[in-house]
């Protein structure tokens, strides 16, 4: 073979082997790109750290509400009437909540009776629980509340009144007739406040099927990825197709495969 033939035939060589190399190192980043993105997955699909602090937020009275950028953000309560718990009940409902959103019971094997019987027994305990210790779990309005409300109640009667002379012809201020309203009751305001105060807590009573239901279905929805090992067997496929990416053959470089003619010229 002349040298020109065979400058050439190192040249190619090198080139191809070049090519290899590189085809190589993109594979590999590019495995290493997949096994990341799966990895990140497989953890975000079990972090629960999200759904716990929405239910934080709500369970202490916050909503979602835009602000001047039209996004949603979450904002606090603009009174105690909006705020069901105490810091007590909060802490119960949060730490309830808690023991049971997190990856070990998602990657746990639950059938559908044993589902139906936790979900029975949790439910039976939380009401008792709420029910024996309601007086530290609901918010109860302060003297300072009751008296802004029992202020307000007078101020609408006062309202009313002064409409209704006025419709009789009689010419009367509002701050004459709101006193003349807080003088009517002001040997029982005390027991005033009193049924004030009974009527809110009253009325936060009401929400407490509602918050039980809640609470139920956040942790029954959780019980039900965990049905039949569903979120466990989720996470093996991933780390399976990880493992089987990451364990392709690699190419091989055959002086004599890489250029047909070459045979011909030895």
């Amino acid at each position: 073979m002349d040298e020109d033939f065979i400058k050439q035939y190192s040249n190619e060589i090198a080139e191809a082997r070049l090519n290899a190399d590189r085809q190589g190192l993109a594979r590999i980043q590019e495995e290493q790109f997949r096994e990341k993105e799966e990895s990140n997955s497989i953890t975000k699909q079990l972090d629960l750290t999200e759904e716990i602090t929405r239910i934080d937020y709500l369970i202490k009275g916050y909503s979602l509400e835009p602000n001047e950028n039209n996004e949603l953000v979450w904002k606090a309560p603009s009174g105690n009437d909006m705020v069901i718990f105490s810091e007590y009940g909060i802490h119960l409902i949060r730490n309830t909540i808690c023991w049971y959103l997190n990856k070990n019971l998602l990657l746990s094997n639950f059938d559908e009776d044993l589902i139906r019987a936790k979900m029975l027994s949790l439910t039976d305990d939380l009401i008792d629980t709420i029910f024996m210790e309601y007086e530290k779990v609901f918010l109860y309005p302060s003297t300072q509340d009751c008296i802004e409300l029992f202020e307000a109640r007078m101020k609408k009667k006062a309202e009313i009144s002064v409409y209704a002379r006025q419709l009789l012809g009689i010419n009367v201020t509002i701050e004459e007739v709101t006193k003349e309203k807080i003088k009517e009751v002001e040997d029982r305001i005390e027991k005033e406040l009193a049924i004030i105060k009974e009527q809110v807590i009253k009325a936060k009573l009401k929400r407490f099927l509602l918050i039980v239901r809640v609470i139920q279905d956040a942790v029954h929805t959780t019980y039900l990825r965990a049905w039949k090992g569903q979120e466990r067997i989720t996470a093996r496929q991933h780390m399976t197709v990880s493992e089987t990416r990451g364990n392709l053959p690699t190419v091989q470089n055959k002086t004599g495969g890489l250029f047909p003619w070459s045979s011909k010229n030895k």
